[in-house]
């Protein structure tokens, strides 16, 4: 739910050249659940994108964002059910973050 509440919150205002859309994508192979949130806001710069999953790293104005959302999004995906999550973005293109999570956890 995190990752569609920031991509809404990106593009509200934005004027882009498309209708503001996000997409929720899910696939799964034999062992791995993978789920994509895609966006055509306005993106991010490649010095944003690197440090988005960083606690208490936030674009928002003070009083807005506290820079947490992503940053556990990250933990309880990898460290929690040792999955992925990675975002690819375009600045003016938007967003794609991708998670990817084991169907089956090991001991």
């Amino acid at each position: 739910m995190n990752l569609v509440k920031n991509a809404a919150q990106a593009m509200a205002g934005w004027q882009g050249k498309e209708i503001p859309k996000i997409i929720i994508r899910a696939c799964k192979d034999p062992h791995h659940l993978q789920v994509e949130v895609i966006d055509n806001g306005p993106g991010m710069e490649e010095s944003i994108r690197r440090r988005v999953f960083e606690p208490f790293f936030t674009t928002k104005e003070v009083g807005v964002g506290t820079g947490l959302g992503l940053s556990v999004s990250y933990f309880i995906i990898t460290r929690q059910h040792k999955g992925e999550m990675s975002v690819e973005s375009t600045p003016g293109e938007g967003c794609r973050f991708i998670v990817r999570l084991p169907l089956e956890q090991k001991v």
